[in-house]
C-alpha cells in the first residue's frame, strides 16, 4: 500500500483570510501516522484508525485545506482499518474477526431498530444544541437497509452526514449520535 497516497507530502492551504486547520499540528500528526504505517512495530504509540477518526485540529486563519486534510485522513482510517482487520486475523483467525464484527453489528443494530424519535437521548438544557430527529432518524434507516438488506451505502456517506439543527428536546444529543456514528464507521471501515 503507498503511503504518499494516503498521506501527501502537503495540502494545499486556504486563503489567508479564512480558515482552516492548523498546519502544525496537521504535520505533526501526519508524521506520526506515516511513521506508525511504515514500520508499526517501532512506533512508540502506533496510530490506530480510532486514532484518525477522533483526531481533531485547531481552526487558523490560512490553515490547511480542511475537505483535503480530512480526504487524507479517510483514506488513512481506511487503510488502517484494513491493516487491523489483517492483523487480527493473522493473528487470532477469521473467526475471531467475524465475532468481533458480528459483536459490534448487534450492539448497533439494537439502537437501529428503536422506534422513529426515541434511537437517542434528548439534552437536558431546553437550549442546548441538537440534530433534527428526522435527519438522524433517516440515515437509521439507510444503515438498517446496508447491514441487514444490502443496499449499498458508502462510509463515506456516513462520515459526511449533516443534520440540520434542532433545539433542546426536539432533537437528539448531539454527542450520542456522533459516538454511535464513530462506531457505524468504525463498522463499515472493518467490513468494506
Amino acid at each position: 500500500m503507498d503511503i504518499q497516497r494516503q498521506i501527501p507530502a502537503s495540502f494545499d492551504r486556504v486563503q489567508r483570510n479564512q480558515y482552516g486547520y492548523n498546519a502544525k499540528q496537521v504535520d505533526q500528526f501526519m508524521q506520526r501516522a506515516r511513521v506508525s504505517f511504515e514500520s508499526p512495530s517501532s512506533a512508540a504509540r502506533p496510530v490506530k484508525s480510532g486514532d484518525v477518526r477522533s483526531v481533531s485540529f485547531d481552526p487558523v486563519k490560512g490553515g490547511y485545506s480542511a475537505a483535503d486534510v480530512d480526504a487524507a485522513l479517510d483514506r488513512l482510517e481506511d487503510a488502517l482499518a484494513l491493516r487491523e482487520r489483517d492483523e487480527l486475523v493473522a493473528e487470532r483467525g477469521e473467526e475471531a474477526w467475524l465475532r468481533e464484527i458480528g459483536r459490534l453489528a448487534g450492539i448497533l443494530r439494537g439502537r437501529l431498530h428503536r422506534p422513529d424519535g426515541q434511537r437517542f437521548r434528548r439534552p437536558a438544557k431546553a437550549k442546548a444544541r441538537s440534530y433534527n430527529t428526522t435527519d438522524v432518524d433517516d440515515l437509521c434507516h439507510d444503515l438498517i437497509g446496508y447491514l441487514e438488506e444490502d443496499q449499498p451505502l458508502s462510509v463515506d456517506n456516513v462520515r459526511r452526514a449533516v443534520f440540520r439543527p434542532a433545539v433542546g428536546k426536539d432533537g437528539y444529543e448531539e454527542n450520542q449520535v456522533d459516538a454511535f456514528l464513530d462506531r457505524v464507521v468504525e463498522l463499515m471501515a472493518a467490513i468494506d
